[in-house]
């Protein structure tokens, strides 16, 4: 997947640029981005701090660590399992 050119808190600014009163096309154009990126940004990253957005982050880290964890050690065992059975 492609990185975006625009930081999180960046994003969240734009998007709390828009919840002020400031029109989506606008804020849009000023930035140089899509509505459509706009407005899936503001699903992602609705109503959050700049600080929750960097939590997020952690946390998305620390998931995809402990699923690589469990892939190894799931091989593992299955591998523990043929070797004992044959």
């Amino acid at each position: 997947m492609r990185k975006s050119k625009f930081t999180e808190s960046q994003i969240v600014s734009m998007i709390k640029e828009a919840e002020s009163g400031v029109p989506v096309p606008e804020v849009c154009r000023k930035h140089g981005i899509g509505q459509s990126s706009f407005y899936k940004w503001r699903s992602k990253y609705g109503g959050m701090e700049a600080s929750d957005v960097k939590r997020l982050k952690e946390l998305e880290e620390e998931n995809r660590r402990l699923k690589d964890m469990f892939a190894t050690l799931s091989l593992k065992h299955s591998m523990l399992e043929d070797m004992t059975n044959n």
